[in-house]
């Protein structure tokens, strides 16, 4: 289990994130959600302990995890953030082995060749596996980050806007693929997300933040109503039900 208790954090005078408190609900597809400015990206990199709190705890399994070694705490949760561009000329599969470092420190051995095989085969990247990133469309390198972190092979995955610059194909597949995750794999998935209808379709479970503070939280039929949406975006939303999904309209 992780639970985020009182998570304080500022950029110079300007807070950020004020007494943040919630525990992920585990082997769901979980999304943060708000207006641009609310918090989102921080809060999910400090749960994943790639940017430093001020103020409060992260606890994984009950230990804090400023307490717990990289190596341990790399085997337990990976993050996709929003800028994942490496500066390196590598292939797919290359990429995706990295994904083993926490377990092989590069030289890998028949499970790692398994986790990434698998990977590459569920992201549907096995055929482009010999392709450098940089001869990828967009949503294909997405993909392969993806790829990446699957193979690392951790309970919690973690993934700040996966969906930016995609079309609605690649951005549905990416979805699907969440929930196969979940089901199949037993993950437990965080994520940012920006479009609202997205969210009300995949995601089990919804931390909405506005100006730094959590102001909502609950199962997506719960937040998913137009009192709650208006109190987090400001703005009139209608929901229409269509095909047993909550379709948010707000043109």
């Amino acid at each position: 289990m992780i639970q985020i208790q009182n998570i304080d954090k500022s950029y110079q005078d300007k807070k950020v994130l004020s007494e943040v408190s919630f525990n992920l609900p585990k082997q769901k597809i979980i999304a943060i959600v708000g207006s641009n400015g609310a918090g989102k990206s921080t809060l999910i990199n400090i749960i994943a302990r790639t940017l430093a709190m001020d103020h409060g705890d992260v606890l994984l399994n009950g230990q804090p995890i400023k307490d717990i070694k990289n190596n341990q705490l790399s085997r337990q949760l990976s993050i996709l953030n929003q800028s994942n561009h490496l500066n390196l000329r590598l292939t797919v599969r290359e990429l995706v082995e990295f994904g083993r470092f926490p377990y092989s420190k590069n030289r890998l051995n028949k499970e790692d060749l398994k986790q990434v095989k698998l990977a590459l085969e569920i992201t549907s990247m096995t055929e482009l596996q010999d392709r450098y990133l940089d001869q990828l469309s967009g949503g294909q390198r997405q993909m392969a980050y993806i790829a990446m972190v699957i193979a690392q092979d951790t309970p919690y995955l973690f993934l700040d806007e996966p969906l930016n610059n995609l079309d609605m194909k690649k951005a549905v597949q990416i979805m699907k693929l969440l929930e196969t995750l979940r089901d199949d794999y037993g993950k437990t998935i965080l994520l940012v997300i920006h479009d609202i209808n997205f969210v009300s379709c995949y995601a089990d479970y919804i931390f909405a933040l506005k100006d730094g503070q959590l102001i909502a939280e609950g199962n997506t039929v719960e937040v998913i109503n137009s009192p709650i949406l208006k109190e987090i975006y400001g703005m009139d939303i209608n929901i229409h039900e269509i095909n047993q999904q909550r379709i948010c309209v707000y043109y």
